[in-house]
């Protein structure tokens, strides 16, 4: 059975004690050093994979820039293959996140200065190309703003079925949450996308997708699924011991299975440059 099974309540309970006792207490515990992200040693692969086990994240660090195909390259190593082509990715399928107002990106947060709410990555997504693994890499940060905020879905889960394990069950549904297509001057660029928030996938690991947008989402109507998404929100909302805020200097970067963050806004005359690569593929150090 698994812990993530609703009912199944003793492997929840030996799965929750171990969650707890080695999730990391902050985030400087998330923090790895690297001399050359595109050519890992075995110990600091152990590093990463110690972080992912905990959390499902870690932050890189290295003393010298990589660029575009260097993120690659470090993705290749965990496992990172398949990248998400979307409408506002570059050729090699990896986006620059920095202020844009032309045609292809105009009216998209990322591309902005604006604040973006709690979520995970791609969450539009039909459920066939279901973002896993993400990588965020900095290679100018704003002079102010631009904070992450992060939170591990797996905590997100426990903090819920604590809560009242029917919250999860109704997040579950294949309809929990849709979202409608979207058009552009009449044209669609995507048809609606429906599925639940928790799923697990046949490996028996959790995965996510959620956003806390109120416009462009469309929850299940029922009572239960309303008071899930209001409680689920209080949790984002509500700091914790393991909610954790991090401003991404130089030379970082964050590697995840898709966990919730959000980003505060920062001036708008700002250069920040973060290059970002969405994968099919969760973090694996096989």
């Amino acid at each position: 059975m698994s812990a993530f099974d609703l009912d199944d309540a003793e492997a929840y309970a030996r799965w929750r004690k171990a969650k707890l006792a080695a999730h990391p207490q902050e985030v400087g515990e998330l923090v790895v050093e690297l001399q050359d992200p595109t050519a890992l040693t075995a110990a600091e692969r152990g590093a990463l994979a110690q972080r992912l086990e905990r959390c499902n994240m870690a932050v890189f660090a290295s003393p010298t820039l990589i660029g575009r195909e260097g993120l690659r390259r470090f993705g290749e190593q965990v496992g990172l293959r398949t990248l998400d082509r979307h409408l506002c990715t570059d050729e090699d399928a990896i986006s620059a996140l920095t202020i844009a107002d032309d045609v292809l990106h105009a009216g998209y947060i990322p591309y902005t200065n604006r604040p973006i709410a709690w979520h995970t990555d791609g969450y539009y997504n039909p459920p066939e190309h279901q973002i896993r693994g993400l990588l965020l890499y900095c290679v100018r940060p704003a002079r102010e703003g631009g904070v992450n905020a992060l939170l591990d879905h797996e905590i997100a889960y426990l903090l819920l079925r604590d809560r009242d394990p029917e919250y999860v069950r109704a997040l579950m549904h294949p309809h929990a949450m849709c979202i409608p297509p979207n058009e552009v001057g009449g044209e669609q660029l995507r048809p609606e996308t429906c599925g639940p928030v928790f799923s697990v996938d046949p490996a028996g690991r959790l995965h996510m997708r959620y956003t806390a947008r109120q416009r462009n989402v469309r929850w299940r109507d029922d009572p239960t699924t309303s008071a899930a998404v209001a409680a689920l929100g209080d949790i984002l909302s509500t700091p914790s011991p393991w909610h954790f805020e991090h401003r991404l200097a130089p030379g970082q970067g964050l590697l995840c299975n898709n966990v919730l963050h959000t980003r505060t806004g920062f001036e708008a005359d700002s250069d920040r440059l973060l290059y970002r690569a969405r994968y099919y593929e969760r973090v694996s150090f096989d």
